[in-house]
Order: structure tokens, then sequence, then C-alpha cells
């Protein structure tokens, strides 16, 4: 197995990125996925389910809401951009909407004043086509940066949904695997290097844990890109253990959120992946201060190694305001870049002695 990187060596991930054609900088800065959306794409997208207003009007929208939030990312200075899920509703229904077999549920509370429509599995799931690429593609052809491209894994679209057609949840994952591995495969067949995996829902039921894994192990499966699994707002401790056998490259995991409590098992079992840890606040309305994500960035550091670390706010923000969002990307790269200029200085120091 794999030793953690120390300070001043790169990680396996770092030299898998390397292989990849991609040179990122030290503590490299991203986003978790959505965007917010300006009203006025809102209200179209409200009308073209009415019928009252053509799609093509929407998908020449989506595009240039894309385009602005790229250009926004590259003048915030974030190193790896994401194409803002401005096409999406939300992380399970707008793939359920694009895979045969689902029909439209009801809605239901996902979390506070948040709702979204819970998809019901009506008959044997099938993939009809790419459901990312497209949108990927245009995302990448706009920018020199790196593009993630993200999609939402079949455990957790398997966990929110309705099942009135499978014998049982493994039943159901199994054909949503299926679903997702052909996805996966036609993003890297499109040029996607980092693929991001959400699985909000893997820390749900931890006894079906070996689920997850056989699904990721069966997705994943020799495919040349850097794989990402990101998971928030649940308690991972417990399978914190398990998960290092994932195979994935990085963990993308909200800590503020958390109080960091994650940390000091880290200690105590270091991660071979590399971590892309938030710092950020994603549901708050608070603009998170320099000088408490910097404090943040130095309590992480204490616990793992700097080459093996990128930084992103907690979850996505399409919850935020335009104003706050930037307000807060802002914030996340200024801290990295002092804490770069600090960790160089001392790289400095040690070599001039």
């Amino acid at each position: 197995m794999s030793k953690p990187a120390k300070n001043g060596q790169p990680s396996p991930g770092r030299s898998k990125l390397a292989g990849l054609g991609l040179q990122l900088p030290p503590l490299p800065t991203t986003t978790v996925g959505s965007l917010p959306k300006q009203p006025d794409l809102l209200e179209l997208r409200y009308k073209v389910a009415k019928g009252v207003q053509n799609k093509q009007e929407l998908e020449r929208k989506e595009r240039l809401s894309t385009e602005i939030w790229i250009r926004e990312q590259e003048r915030t200075g974030l190193d790896i951009l994401v194409d803002g899920e401005m096409h999406r509703s939300d992380l399970v229904n707008f793939f359920a909407t694009s895979i045969g077999g689902f029909a439209p549920g009801g809605i239901v509370r996902s979390y506070g004043n948040r709702y979204y429509r819970k998809p019901i599995i009506k008959s044997k799931l099938e993939w009809k086509g790419p459901i990312t690429v497209e949108m990927w593609r245009f995302a990448q052809r706009l920018t020199h940066r790196p593009v993630k491209a993200i999609l939402t894994g079949p455990y957790t679209i398997m966990d929110w949904s309705f099942d009135e057609h499978y014998p049982s949840r493994e039943a159901a994952l199994a054909d949503l695997t299926a679903i997702i591995r052909r996805e996966v495969v036609a993003l890297a067949e499109a040029g996607a290097k980092l693929i991001q995996i959400d699985e909000p829902a893997l820390s749900s039921k931890p006894k079906e844990f070996p689920l997850i894994q056989s699904s990721l192990k069966e997705i994943t499966a020799g495919l040349r890109c850097y794989f990402i699994l990101h998971h928030c707002y649940g308690d991972v401790t417990p399978l914190w253990e398990k998960m290092q056998q994932l195979p994935v490259d990085n963990f993308h995991l909200e800590m503020t959120n958390s109080a960091f409590s994650l940390l000091p098992l880290m200690k105590k079992l270091p991660t071979t992946k590399d971590l892309c840890v938030g710092i950020i606040e994603s549901h708050s309305h608070l603009i998170d201060t320099p000088r408490e994500v910097h404090q943040r960035i130095n309590s992480v550091i204490d616990f793992v190694a700097p080459g093996q670390l990128w930084f992103s706010p907690d979850c996505g923000l399409k919850t935020r305001t335009t104003e706050e969002t930037i307000g807060k990307l802002r914030v996340l790269v200024a801290a990295v870049g002092k804490t770069r200029a600090t960790l160089q200085g001392k790289k400095t120091s040690r070599i001039s002695k």
C-alpha cells in the first residue's frame, strides 16, 4: 500500500495527475459543482416545463450562463473549474429524467426549506445516451484550465429514489452502476481527465458500504482518469478506514460545517488519497473572512501533508447569491494564495541554509 505523502513529496494522486498532463499548483483550489442561477434562467426553465417557451431558447441561455461562470471562475483565480450546473435541476432528478425507467415523483424535503422531486423507478433502468458529456465538452472548450466532469453516483440516485420495480436495492444499484459506468466511459472518451462522483448518501446506511465499494470499482475499472469522490453533510467517521480501499484518487469532503471533527481521525489513520477540504461555509449568507479561512487551512495542514491537499467550499453554492458566491470564492483563493507563499518561503529558507 502507498504511504501518505510527506511534506515536499508528491502524493500518488499528484503523480497520477502529472501522468495525465495536468500540472496543478500547490494546494489546488476548486468548487464542488453547482453555482447560482440567475432568476431569468429559472423563469425560462419554468416556462419550458409548462410548454409556453421553446427548449432551444433555454439551452441557449444555459450555455450563456455557463460561459459567464467559467469567466468568473477564471477571474477569481480557481485552478480547477466547474460548469456550474446551469443545465441541471438537482443532483438526482436531473439524471433520473435522462435515464430510461424513471418517472417523476412528488416533491420531498431535502434539508431546511430546500426540496426536490423524488423520482420513481417504474421499470428496468437503461442508459439512453450521454447525459453530461455535451455540457462538459462545451465548458472545457471555453478555458485552458481543467474543468471537472461531475455526476451523481449510482448509490445516491438509488437511495434518493422510490423503487417500484426491482426486487432489492442491490438489483437497482447494479443497473444504475452499469449506467453510470457508461456515462463515465463516454466522458473519458470525450477527453475528461478529472471526474467527480457525488455520493452524499454514502454514510446514510453504513452496512451497505460494500455495495458502494463494488459499484465504484466497476465504474472506475481500467479508466485512465483522476477520480474524485465527493461527500458532504454526513458522518464518515465510522467508514473512514474502509474508505481507504475505494478506487478513487481524491476524497472531497466538507469540514467547516462539522468543525473539522474528522481531522484527529486522519492523524490516527492517515490517508494515501489526495484530500479536497471544504473550508468555506456553503449554506451561510455571511462571507467567510480571510483570517477565518487562513486559520482553517493552517489547522488542516497540521494534520495532512500539504502535498495531498486541495481546498474548496463545503458543498455546492447554488443556494447563495451571485455576489455571495463570488465573495466566498475570492476569499478562498486569497487565503490559499497566502498559504502557498508561506510554504514557499519556508522551502526557500530550508534550501538557503
